[in-house]
C-alpha cells in the first residue's frame, strides 16, 4: 500500500502534469475556439479574444493558478480522508472527493483572479487545468485501487500471524478471526503451546488435533521455546500473544525472540478476552484487528515509508538497467550457448528469502552440469568456514563462467527478482534451504528481511572473508543500520567494485 506521505506527493505530481499539458494545448484550442469561427457561446464563455495571435504569457505569471489549485486540492483531499487506504475506499467516495476538491481549488483560483484583476485570456487555460487534474486524480485512484484490489484478493497482502497461549485463548482466538476478520487480511498459521503437557496432550489426541489441550481448527507447531526458530522457516508475519492471568515467565522470551528477529508482537491480557463486561468498553486506536492489545512493531516494518521508497528505487532502477542492459544479456546468453550447448542459459536456484519464503531465482549458468555432484567431492578444498561453500580456482566454473564471475555478470538475471519483489537491490544473500538447516540461531538473523543482490558483505572484500561468522556479522551490521542513504552508498561502492573484477 501507498504511505500517506506519498500519496501527496502523487497528487502534487498529477496537478503538475496537468498543469504543463494544459498549458501546451491553449495555443491550439483557443485558435480552434476563436470568436467568429467556432461556438461562440463556449468561446465567449471562456473569454477567448476574437483576434488572439497564440501567444501565451510567461510561464512564471500562470504558475499562480497551479499553486492555488494545488494547495487548497491537497488540503481538502487531506481533510476528507482521501490519502488513506484505497481498499477500503468505495468507488463513489474516490470520485466525490477528488470532484470536490478540485471544484473547490476552482472556486479560490476564480476569486483570486477577482481579487488581482488577472486578465481574461486565463480563462481557458483555467479550464483546461480543472478538467485535466480532476480526471487525472481520478483516473489514477482508480487504477491503483484495482491493482490492489487484485493483488488484495490474490494473497499478497494477507499476513500469517501465529498464535501463543492455552488452548482456551487460542480456541477464542481461532473463532474471533473467523467471524471478525476477512482471511484476506489476516490469516492464522498456527499456534505455539506454552507448557510440554499441552503438546503431549495434543500429540495423543484423536488424529484430527482434537485431544485434550488440541484446538481442532488450528495446526499446533510445537511449544513456545521453538518461536526462534519457526520465525524464520516459517512464513509468518505477525506473532500475537494471549497472556494467561498466572504463570506468564514465557513471555520475556518471546519478547526478546520477536525483537532480534524484527517480528510485530501483539500481547494480549487473556483476562481481557474471555470476561464478560457489563459497561466498561474497550477502545482502539487505528488497530485494524481490534483486539486489546500492547502492539511492539519493528522500527523498519513493511509498510513504512522508507521501505516503500526503497522498493520504488528497486522497481525503477531494475526495470532501467534490465531495458538498458538487454543487449549484454543477449550477448551472454548467446556466448554460453555458443561456448556449452548442452547447458541451459539461466540456473535456477530455489532460495529462501524473508521470514523463511522460498522463491526461484536466476542467474547465468556458470558451472558444468554434474556441478552438484562433484561438489560433495570438493568439500574440502572449501575455503569458506561454516555452511556456505566457495572455492576460488573451483573446477566447475566453465572458462565463459570464470569472466562472468569475475565481473559479476552471472547475476545480472537477478534483475527480475528484484522487479518482481523476491528480491532487492541491496540485502543480505537469500539462502539455500540446505545452508539454512546448518545456520546457527543468531545466523538466521540475516533473513530476517529482503535478500538482495549486493550487500557489505560484497563491498567489503567478499573474496578476502573466510569466516562465515564474519560474513553474517557485516550483514546484521546493515539490518542494524539500514537507510537508504547506506543502501545508496552500497550501490555507489558494488558499481567500482564490478568495474574493477574482483569477483570469482
Amino acid at each position: 500500500m501507498i504511505p500517506r506521505r506519498f500519496f501527496w506527493l502523487f497528487d502534487l505530481l498529477i496537478l503538475c502534469c496537468a498543469f504543463a499539458a494544459a498549458y501546451w494545448l491553449v495555443p491550439s484550442l483557443g485558435a480552434f475556439l476563436q470568436a467568429g469561427t467556432r461556438s461562440t457561446l463556449l468561446s465567449d464563455l471562456l473569454d477567448v479574444p476574437s483576434h488572439w495571435n497564440g501567444q501565451m504569457p510567461p510561464l512564471s505569471e500562470s504558475l499562480w493558478i497551479l499553486l492555488v489549485m494545488a494547495l487548497t486540492a491537497l488540503v481538502v483531499m487531506g481533510l476528507s480522508g482521501s490519502h488513506g487506504s484505497l481498499v477500503k475506499t468505495s468507488l463513489t467516495r474516490i470520485i466525490v472527493i477528488n470532484v470536490v476538491a478540485i471544484l473547490t481549488g476552482l472556486s479560490m483560483i476564480t476569486l483570486c483572479m477577482f481579487a488581482f484583476k488577472s486578465p481574461g485570456w486565463s480563462r481557458l487555460l483555467i479550464f483546461i487545468f480543472t478538467v485535466l487534474s480532476g480526471v487525472g486524480l481520478v483516473t489514477y485512484r482508480l487504477l491503483l485501487r484495482k491493482y490492489f484490489m487484485a493483488r488484495r484478493d490474490a494473497g499478497y497482502y494477507h499476513k500469517n500471524v501465529l498464535l501463543i497461549g492455552l488452548p482456551s485463548s487460542i480456541e477464542w482466538m481461532v473463532r474471533y478471526f473467523k467471524e471478525n476478520i476477512p482471511p484476506i487480511d489476516y490469516r492464522p498459521f498456527g499456534y505455539l503451546c506454552l507448557y510440554p503437557d499441552q503438546l503431549y496432550q495434543s500429540n495423543n489426541g484423536n488424529g484430527n488435533g482434537e485431544g485434550n489441550g488440541a484446538t481442532p481448527d488450528l495446526a499446533l507447531l510445537g511449544n513456545v521455546g521453538e518461536l526462534g526458530s519457526l520465525l524464520i522457516h516459517q512464513p509468518i508475519h505477525e506473532v500475537i500473544t494471549i497472556h494467561p492471568v498466572s504463570g506468564g515467565e514465557w513471555i520475556q522470551q518471546v519478547i526478546q525472540d520477536c525483537d532480534y528477529f524484527s517480528m510485530p508482537l501483539r500481547i494480549i491480557p487473556e483476562a481481557l478476552l474471555l470476561k464478560e463486561r457489563k459497561s466498561l468498553k474497550m477502545l482502539y486506536h487505528l488497530d485494524p484487528l481490534h483486539l486489546p492489545a500492547v502492539v511492539m512493531m519493528p522500527p523498519h516494518n513493511l509498510d513504512s515509508e522508507a521501505l516503500f521508497f526503497k522498493r520504488l528505487l528497486d522497481i525503477a532502477i531494475s526495470a532501467i538497467l534490465l531495458v538498458l542492459l538487454a543487449p549484454l544479456l543477449a550477448l551472454i546468453a548467446a556466448a554460453i550457448k555458443l561456448t556449452t550447448p548442452s547447458l541451459p542459459i539461466f540456473y535456477r536456484w530455489r532460495v529462501v528469502g524473508r521470514n523463511g519464503v522460498e522463491f526461484t531465482g536466476y542467474k547465468f549458468t556458470t558451472m558444468n552440469p554434474d556441478a552438484d555432484r562433484v561438489k560433495v567431492d570438493l568439500a574440502q578444498f572449501n575455503e569458506m568456514s561454516g555452511p556456505v561453500f566457495k572455492m576460488k580456482d573451483d573446477p566447475r566454473v566453465t572458462s565463459l563462467g570464470k569472466f562472468l564471475r569475475k565481473y559479476s555478470l552471472n547475476e545480472l538475471p537477478q534483475l527480475w527478482s528484484v522487479l518482481k519483489g523476491d528480491m532487492s537491490l541491496v540485502g543480505p544473500r537469500p539462502a539455500f534451504r540446505h545452508e539454512l538447516q546448518r545456520y546457527e540461531f543468531w545466523h538466521k538473523r540475516k533473513l530476517s528481511i529482503q535478500p538482495g543482490i549486493t550487500c557489505l558483505w560484497q563491498v567489503n572484500g567478499r573474496n578476502r572473508i573466510s569466516n562465515f561468522d564474519d560474513w553474517v556479522a557485516l550483514d546484521l551490521e546493515y539490518i542494524d543500520n539500514w537507510s537508504l542513504w547506506l543502501d545508496m552508498k552500497i550501490l555507489l561502492r558494488t558499481a567500482r567494485t564490478v568495474i574493477a573484477g574482483s569477483g570469482w
